[in-house]
């Protein structure tokens, strides 16, 4: 798997909370959760454009994964700042599907307990295919990627 090109990691993150974010991008790149990443119990509330998925459970967060996400990809680009109860990670992904790339930004609120996330709330901009991409860039110029 291609290793991160962009990383930012809060100053004041603590070792092991930037362990448990970058198994969380493990975790993405894979979908597959790292050992010691989710509590047993683990609950995940995902929020995606006009729909909201709820799963409890390690194995669970994994199918709701790769529901989503069936192959591997990459997280080009991600950030993580330490919160009172664990961390938050804002991340761009990248995968190949249906004989086309996608991309994806996203943001997480990741809360710790036992030293595993116990609880996951995760925000989506939605899936961006090619033609999205390509009609975004004929009508924005970013000022950063």
């Amino acid at each position: 798997m291609p290793e991160t090109t962009a990383q930012t990691l809060s100053a004041r993150m603590n070792p092991a909370t930037e362990a448990l974010a970058r198994q969380f991008v493990q975790f993405l790149e894979t979908g597959t959760a790292p050992a010691g990443l989710f509590a047993e119990d683990v609950f995940v509330d995902f929020t995606l454009p006009l729909w909201r998925k709820q799963v409890r459970g390690r194995r669970a967060a994994e199918q709701l994964r790769r529901a989503g996400h069936p192959g591997p990809g990459t997280v080009p680009r991600w950030r993580a700042d330490a919160t009172p109860g664990g961390f938050v990670i804002e991340f761009e992904e990248a995968w190949a599907a249906g004989g086309q790339q996608w991309t994806a930004r996203e943001m997480a609120r990741a809360d710790v307990a036992g030293g595993e996330v116990a609880e996951l709330s995760v925000y989506c901009t939605g899936d961006w295919d090619q033609a999205l991409r390509a009609q975004h860039a004929a009508a924005e110029t970013l000022i950063r990627p």
